[in-house]
């Protein structure tokens, strides 16, 4: 990948440019797997080195947004000063789905086109949702770990259940959601997933008091970015 900016406490990146990168939407998937791998090593380290100087540390946590699509690549800005940068909607999505891994809990939130170009890897879909400064609603998934896991006993069992849930969860099926919840914040332990069912816990309390109606889409929409 290209690095094109630090921004405060946020890396941007991008792939396929300024040459072609073949599979570049699994080398995003790879790349950030491996950021938020190296990441726990380090936390490891920084936590061993705080309780042998008698001090207490923060976990360090980060959140990844990745989407694909067509953008505007090139030398941005003015004579008195250029950037090489990206431009665009799907630029723009890449990083209201980076602000909503707070919301829901994960680590890593990949949009439709990268889940369809990286199909193999282990992700759940997460919600259709409405970002900030959005009309039409979009399919984001948590893209929780490697190809190889996602053939795993465990993987499979999460998903299985998982994709139960949303199916019900999209029919008012409030009850049968809320049944499902504790199973799957034990199956989805190991990825750290006990925010997001407990967020849909929240969600069909809320609904439960105030039925959403017989028109509801299932589309959530996002009140921060």
């Amino acid at each position: 990948g290209t690095i094109d900016k630090y921004m405060g406490d946020c890396i941007m990146a991008f792939w396929n440019a300024p040459m072609d990168v073949p599979a570049h939407a699994r080398r995003a998937c790879e790349a950030a797997l491996a950021m938020h791998a190296k990441l726990a090593a380090l936390n490891e380290t920084w936590q061993a080195e705080a309780k042998a100087q008698g001090r207490s540390l923060p976990l360090i946590e980060i959140g990844t947004g990745l989407n694909t699509g067509p953008c505007v690549v090139g030398n941005m800005g003015s004579t008195l000063r250029v950037d090489y940068t990206v431009l665009g909607d799907d630029v723009n999505l890449a990083s209201r789905l980076e602000g909503q891994s707070k919301t829901y809990g994960v680590r890593v939130i990949i949009g439709p086109r990268t889940r369809e170009l990286a199909p193999d890897f282990a992700a759940l879909e997460l919600d259709l949702l409405r970002v900030k400064g959005k009309q039409l609603p979009v399919r984001i998934y948590a893209l929780l770990d490697s190809p190889e896991a996602a053939k795993g006993e465990a993987f499979l069992a999460l998903q299985k259940e998982h994709d139960a849930m949303l199916a019900a969860y999209r029919r008012q099926d409030w009850q049968a959601v809320h049944g499902a919840l504790p199973r799957l914040a034990d199956l989805g332990a190991p990825w750290r997933l006990a925010k997001l069912y407990h967020l849909y816990d929240e969600r069909v309390a809320a609904y439960l008091a105030h039925p959403p109606g017989a028109d509801w889409d299932g589309v959530h929409v996002a009140e921060s970015k």
